[in-house]
């Protein structure tokens, strides 16, 4: 048993480098796309100021309708006041809208937190990808995936909600059935280590097709 233990946590401590190396590189392209477009935002004038002093204004409504749509896919658009959670939020987020999914956000973090930022990276980038996941499985017009994050005292609460294919997953101990493998069992596992380490509080429920996942984490 001893020996099962210290297998599943070395298991458990490579899955998780990779899992953060994995977010750190969806946080860097993205920032490397943000930096790349302010290069260019003295040459974007540019061009606009040529546009208008000839009058072509087709030309450059065209060119701002371009801009507005390269700036959608690099725009951060989750403030919560801790920037290892935005990042981690915003590159997500980013993933998912790429893959037509749709995020209803909600993130207020307005003191500094005493959860490490790689827990958060953990906890966070699993419970997103898990609903990504999900939420692939659907039609386009079905995908949802709700997020809320804020401070209720001197905790740390944070929700995810996604729809399922299934109207009610079942249940086995304390974690609902995974069908996608081993690394998906081994970010819950991750996720309910970091929450009993913080001596923290998690729940999960299926009903009517939704997926929810709450946590608590003590912040004092």
């Amino acid at each position: 048993m001893k020996l099962f233990s210290k297998r599943m946590d070395k298991e458990l401590a490579i899955y998780q480098q990779e899992l953060i190396e994995t977010h750190y590189q969806e946080v860097d392209n993205m920032y490397r796309q943000i930096r790349g477009w302010r290069h260019d935002y003295r040459n974007h004038i540019q061009t606009m100021k040529a546009y208008a002093a000839t009058e072509n204004w087709e030309a450059l409504s065209h060119y701002l309708d371009l801009l507005d749509e390269d700036l959608t896919t690099v725009d951060t658009v989750i403030k919560t006041g801790n920037p290892m959670t935005d990042a981690i939020l915003n590159s997500k987020i980013s993933l998912a809208k790429s893959k037509n999914i749709q995020v209803i956000a909600d993130a207020h973090i307005p003191v500094k937190l005493t959860s490490s930022e790689i827990d958060l990276c953990c906890i966070i980038g699993n419970l997103f990808d898990n609903a990504i996941d999900a939420s692939l499985k659907l039609p386009e017009e079905h995908r949802l995936i709700r997020i809320y994050m804020g401070m209720k005292n001197t905790q740390l609460y944070i929700s995810f909600t996604n729809f399922t294919a299934e109207k009610k997953m079942k249940k086995e101990g304390n974690l609902f059935r995974s069908t996608k493998g081993a690394g998906h069992g081994f970010g819950l596992a991750r996720i309910d280590a970091i929450v009993e380490r913080q001596e923290g509080y998690i729940s999960r429920n299926s009903e009517d097709g939704a997926f929810t996942t709450e946590i608590l984490l003590p912040q004092l």
